[in-house]
């Protein structure tokens, strides 16, 4: 029995997946600067939770936009053999 081939079975185009990684970055850098902001008016050790946050915000968002989802679902449908049917 043929199987018929489904648009839907691809994975996500590399154009939206880069997309989606550097929206991801773009707001854990944004969550950086809220953190260096907020250095300059913490007070004592409070000064300690924003201060990390701008030092280690950078790797991690790194880590996650350098990080490719794996794929959903099982992947493209491979076509199968060509069959000759004779035409009458």
């Amino acid at each position: 029995m043929d199987q018929l081939q489904s648009a839907t079975s691809l994975g996500e185009a590399p154009e939206a997946e880069r997309r989606s990684r550097m929206l991801k970055y773009s707001l854990a850098m944004g969550v950086r600067l809220v953190c260096i902001g907020a250095c300059f008016f913490t007070p004592g050790w409070w000064l300690l939770a924003p201060a990390l946050g701008a030092v280690l915000l950078p790797y991690f968002a790194v880590v996650l936009a350098n990080s490719v989802a794996p794929s959903k679902g099982r992947g493209p449908l491979r076509p199968g053999t060509i069959s000759v049917t004779a035409l009458r």
